[in-house]
């Protein structure tokens, strides 16, 4: 369901929004609906290490040493 807005901005903003508005077939409406949509749906801001700690870990087994296994692989490739 859609609500009536009003708003006061400056003539010559409005007569700008309206042109680019016609530009891109649609309406000064629709231009601030859009507008509100972007900060409202804002995803979180989440930096990378909150972004990598809510990755799934990988399933290993747990007898299994990787870093012996590392090098074991590694040995005759790089010679250690």
């Amino acid at each position: 369901m859609k609500a009536k807005l009003n708003l006061t901005i400056d003539e010559q903003l409005l007569a700008q929004a309206k042109a680019y508005a016609a530009k891109k077939h649609s309406s000064v409406s629709e231009l601030v609906e859009n507008y509100f949509r972007t900060f409202v749906n804002k995803r979180s801001n989440k930096g990378i290490i909150e972004l990598i700690e809510g990755l799934p870990r990988p399933e290993t087994p747990e007898q299994e040493d990787l870093r012996k296994r590392y090098f074991e692989d590694n040995a005759t490739k790089h010679g250690f």
